[in-house]
């Protein structure tokens, strides 16, 4: 009977970009208060935020750690700090645990407020 073979004589993992940008956008759902971004063209939001959708990230990952850059909206009136560093942790913990890589900075941007309540606009 042969013995195992050592970590190192056993392949390499590599994890891609858009699989750490898909658990995060799961992720980042996780968070109260936290929905999907606005949609955006040319940098200006159009049509409002995304609420049943994820949220928009972009991962970067070099060697063993990862960078995020995310945008999400905030449900009103929630503290948009608050919101965004508990995400930000969450994100940064979840990502360790599913991948084992260490994230080293994330990014969020805040797209849109969102209420509790959805607005009809009605033509009169």
């Amino acid at each position: 009977m042969t013995a195992p073979a050592d970590t190192a004589d056993r392949g390499v993992l590599t994890i891609s970009d858009s699989t750490v940008e898909r658990i995060a956008a799961h992720a980042v759902t996780e968070v109260d208060g936290v929905g999907g971004a606005a949609s955006r063209v040319l940098g200006v939001a159009v049509g409002g935020e995304d609420l049943d959708n994820s949220a928009k990230v972009t991962a970067k990952v070099a060697g063993g750690t990862a960078t995020l850059d995310v945008r999400i909206s905030v449900s009103y009136p929630m503290s948009v700090a608050r919101a965004t560093e508990n995400a930000r942790r969450h994100l940064m913990r979840r990502i360790e645990e599913f991948t084992g890589l260490t994230v080293s900075q994330v990014d969020i941007t805040v797209t849109a407020l969102h209420t509790a309540t959805a607005e009809t606009r009605r033509v009169q």
